[in-house]
């Protein structure tokens, strides 16, 4: 039976999206959702669903390009068949790198960076807006309390971009000695990604049809 599916992703996997398409050989229609509402995932949970429940009558499946990312999809009867990776947010979702299942790869004390290095929710950016909000004495008060305990910057290398090109690693820097980091590498890979346009979808995976209601529990377990 033919599937009539579109991916949902959120604009920071945008193109780890695109070129797990291209190496599958796939063209489903991609909706994108705006990272920034990762800071409400309230709001980012109203965006997911509205735009499930106005998806055209012939879609029947949503493979969401997403985790659990504070219960952005959780807790809600699904409007729509939906097929997720089995994670608690992308950076976990790009880290990645074999058939295994791990609900969580971050490390303590370690901030990730990807190709969207320069996002809203960029060190630089986080800083700015905390300048903006509280004054330049409370905001870089707040930002150090919230970084004190950070000790190193890790780009995840999925091979879908250039994370050594000098431009990349001077902008990775920027942020890094905001914090007082040193950047490091760790391995990632585009995998998860691929298995879900793909239709191999394994223990990695939860499979919600229309009605079910997935629990943030679902995602550890």
């Amino acid at each position: 039976m033919h599937m009539a599916g579109i991916i949902m992703t959120c604009s920071s996997l945008r193109r780890h999206v695109d070129a797990a398409q291209k190496k599958e050989n796939t063209a489903y229609e991609v909706y994108e959702l705006d990272s920034r509402l990762h800071a409400e995932p309230k709001e980012m949970r109203a965006a997911v669903f509205e735009a499930m429940e106005n998806l055209p009558e012939q879609v029947d499946t949503v493979l969401l390009s997403m985790g659990l990312c504070g219960g952005s999809v959780s807790e809600r009867p699904l409007p729509v068949r939906v097929v997720m990776p089995k994670v608690d947010d992308c950076i976990t979702l790009l880290m990645h790198t074999d058939n295994n299942w791990y609900p969580n790869l971050k490390r303590s004390g370690h901030m990730y960076l990807t190709d969207t290095v320069d996002s809203d929710l960029s060190i630089i950016n986080i800083r700015n807006r905390l300048v903006e909000r509280y004054g330049e004495k409370k905001g870089l008060m707040v930002f150090d309390i919230w970084f004190e305990s950070y000790k190193s910057v890790d780009i995840i290398d999925t091979g879908v971009y250039d994370c050594y090109s000098g431009d990349y690693v001077t902008r990775a820097k920027a942020n890094a000695d905001l914090i007082q980091c040193p950047i490091c590498y760790v391995e990632g890979s585009n995998l998860l990604l691929e298995k879900l346009v793909s239709g191999r979808w394994d223990h990695q995976f939860l499979i919600g049809e229309a009605g079910d209601t997935f629990r943030e529990e679902d995602f550890v377990l």
